[in-house]
């Protein structure tokens, strides 16, 4: 009981590990061994918790080397932390997670695929892969640029944001089925063959160029909408309560507005009939942007950060600062904004503070999402 208090203490603290004393490598291995347990989960139950389109994409083969050699590296670092005598506690939660997960067949799990379509699902294995990719690369890439070289990886509230990462995630699913249903639904009567057999011969750069360009104008006048529109800024006050800028903080988003924007974003896609090459492209493109242009980095790009949007661009659409409020809303190309005349104009090269006019939004997952319809403002 004492270990599982000493795991509730931590996981509601924030602020720096002190490195020599094995917080750091005890936190790396017991989110190793969270990972591996729920992989292996995956593995037991893919029609349920896999999503669809990454299980054509990925190798069965290779998610298993990564997964056993995640429990190795994971069991490692406990057993290295247990004869150094360095918080013994946390290496005793990775090992019965390591445990539980052999106990469960580890990577040696056989993967059934003979199961029916449209099976109800959750996003564990995207959920999974992206916070392994983005903790590897995005907090790799913050601590080599770090524009607030302070702020530390579990920063004050990072477990709403993390909240918000798992639900946004998880539920995938849900999100992709009521996008495409309402996209069908809303508009497909302006669908035309023609316009759309035009832009599939498109050359591959020339149609990436123009679904970035056309997401952007949707997302630019969207995001406008959740600003000057007061019921939609209900929603979108939830985005820009975060206070500390990094590759979490894109997560907070309440899932109203996420339905609302990738509704819209996706129906001009839909209508203009983008190849599948294409779209993919963009969906990397787009997935990147949103983490790095809220991440921790000092980057500005020069002359460049008028044509796209930058980690410094974006930073200033969620200050305090008033030469800021409700300026900044492209999300790719920050030339929108220059020409639509909502670019933020500072003799400074980077905001104050961050987070919303007046602090009233709550913190806390569930807060946040029964914020827009609890406000009394």
């Amino acid at each position: 009981m004492d270990e599982l208090d000493k795991l509730n203490r931590l996981s509601q603290s924030h602020g720096a590990l002190q490195p020599g004393k094995g917080m750091v490598s005890g936190v790396i291995a017991l989110s190793l061994a969270i990972l591996c347990f729920l992989g292996v989960l995956a593995f037991h139950w893919p029609e349920y918790l896999t999503t669809p389109q990454l299980r054509q994409s990925y190798s069965v083969e290779l998610i298993r080397k990564l997964l056993f050699w995640s429990l190795v590296l994971s069991g490692s670092i406990a057993l290295f932390n247990v004869i150094r005598g360095r918080v013994r506690w946390l290496a005793f939660a990775s090992f019965a997670l390591i445990g539980l997960s052999l106990a469960l067949g580890g990577h040696k799990v056989p993967v059934d695929s003979d199961f029916p379509d449209h099976t109800p699902y959750i996003g564990l294995d995207w959920f999974i892969l992206d916070l392994l990719g983005s903790t590897l690369i995005f907090i790799f890439i913050e601590k080599l640029f770090a524009l607030r070289k302070d702020q530390p990886v579990f920063r004050a509230e990072w477990q709403t944001d993390f909240h918000h990462f798992i639900v946004n995630h998880m539920l995938v699913g849900f999100v992709l089925l009521a996008t495409n249903l309402l996209v069908h639904k809303l508009f497909g009567w302006a669908s035309n063959d023609g316009v759309r057999g035009w832009v599939q011969q498109l050359n591959f750069w020339v149609a990436l160029f123009l679904i970035i360009l056309v997401a952007d104008l949707v997302q630019y006048w969207t995001h406008r909408a959740y600003h000057e529109i007061p019921v939609l800024w209900r929603l979108h006050a939830v985005h820009h309560s975060v206070k500390s800028m990094d590759w979490l903080a894109g997560s907070r988003q309440h899932i109203l507005e996420l339905l609302i924007t990738r509704t819209m974003v996706l129906a001009p896609i839909y209508l203009l009939g983008f190849s599948k090459d294409v779209i993919d492209a963009y969906i990397i493109v787009v997935g990147f942007q949103a983490v790095f242009n809220h991440a921790n980095v000092s980057v500005r790009l020069g002359p460049l950060r008028y044509l796209i949007v930058t980690p410094n661009f974006h930073h200033w659409h969620h200050s305090q600062d008033q030469e800021a409020l409700d300026r900044n809303y492209a999300a790719h190309f920050a030339f929108l904004d220059h020409l639509f005349g909502t670019a933020v104009q500072s003799d400074r090269p980077w905001p104050e503070r961050y987070g919303v006019l007046g602090d009233y939004v709550p913190d806390g997952f569930l807060k946040q999402v029964a914020f827009p319809f609890t406000w009394k403002g």
